[in-house]
């Protein structure tokens, strides 16, 4: 529907027709600061939006692959809120090329929108070898090569390639299906997904209600594409020769109750296994954003989970100020759920800079 909207001319730059003189800046070009930004521009403010990448669009642009979104959405989106007012500025890390006191001294509110890029690392004997990677590194790359860059500029530290290899997948969620997808248009000669959970069910429990998520077995379009599944299964150690990695050794998992009766995962005596791998790529999921100067500068609290801490009623940090959403905030989630942290932190700070807001919450 939205995409007809589009070629149909339905939908249109929708600038403020007067300005408030106040200035916001907003950290991070991913769905939640893009968000956050177009609200804000909206209702008279004026957005500018900073991000560290050559390019606008955080994980959209640089993490989901080009055959599950296409980039012209991202250029188009852009397009209609530069048109609304937002002004853009890539290339630039805050914290490094611009302090965060040089930006609250320009802008009246700053907007922590930066994601939670810190991901989940493989502690075992054999991480250090030559071909184990996280899955962003490997993603990414292929982002920037769809996109036109040279090989020099998309793999600055070496080009990652999937082409001839074993490769293994360490992650059942969207990112190890992306690698997979991605690995197959490389030219793997084979795939496999390792996820440490059992394997769900192939139909979910129908006396399951919303909003309890349904438990069930999820193929996407490139585990049809091809590669091995293989659940309940942990990693060990890397094993390789020459300081490159060979093979996983691998235990099988079950679920067994400990001493308080509670289910917990453990090793089934005997189970141990290798397979073959030539490049391993991990998808465990992201901890936290990265805690760097960007982070420290703006002297902002930290959660339990290492997430900037703010309340969801007015994403306020603890600095004066400064506001935070997205995953940035609360942590690893899902797109739909940074677009909306975005659109209600926009009603939040507009509420804060003017008294009042008629911004949708």
């Amino acid at each position: 529907i939205v995409d007809k909207g589009w070629e149909e001319g339905w939908i249109t730059p929708r600038p403020s027709p007067r300005g408030t003189g106040k200035r916001v800046a907003v950290v991070g070009s991913g769905p939640a600061g893009l968000a956050c930004a177009q609200q804000l521009a909206r209702v008279g403010h004026a957005p500018t939006v900073f991000e560290k990448s050559d390019r606008v669009g955080g994980l959209l642009r640089y993490g989901i692959p080009d055959f599950k979104m296409e980039k012209h959405l991202i250029d188009r989106r852009v397009a209609q809120m530069e048109a609304e007012g937002v002004i853009f500025r890539t290339n630039i890390e805050i914290g490094v090329n611009v302090s965060v006191q040089r930006i609250l001294d320009d802008y009246d509110v700053l907007v922590m929108a930066g994601g939670a890029e810190l991901p989940r690392d493989l502690e075992v004997p054999g991480r250090e070898l030559d071909g184990i990677h996280f899955a962003m590194d490997f993603l990414v790359q292929q982002n920037k090569r769809n996109a036109g860059d040279d090989e020099a500029k998309a793999a600055p530290n070496g080009t990652l390639s999937a082409r001839g290899k074993h490769v293994v997948v360490i992650g059942g969620g969207d990112t190890g299906s992306d690698c997979i997808g991605t690995s197959n248009r490389h030219g793997a000669l084979s795939v496999t997904q390792l996820e440490i959970m059992p394997q769900p069910p192939v139909h979910e429990n129908k006396l399951m209600t919303w909003p309890d998520w349904p438990m069930k077995l999820r193929t996407s379009s490139s585990h049809e594409e091809g590669c091995e599944r293989d659940f309940a299964v942990a990693t060990r150690r890397a094993v390789g020769s020459n300081g490159k990695v060979e093979a996983l050794e691998c235990v099988r998992m079950e679920w067994v109750a400990d001493v308080d009766g509670r289910q917990v995962l453990q090793e089934v005596a005997g189970s141990e296994f290798q397979i073959k791998a030539d490049m391993v790529l991990l998808a465990m999921g992201f901890v936290s954003p990265r805690h760097n100067s960007f982070t420290e500068q703006a002297g902002v609290e930290l959660d339990g989970r290492g997430a900037v801490k703010a309340p969801v009623t007015d994403y306020k940090t603890t600095s004066e100020n400064i506001f935070a959403c997205g995953d940035m905030r609360r942590g690893q989630s899902l797109v739909v759920w940074a677009i909306r942290e975005g659109r209600q932190c926009a009603q939040a700070v507009d509420s804060y800079l003017m008294g009042t807001s008629k911004l949708p919450r």
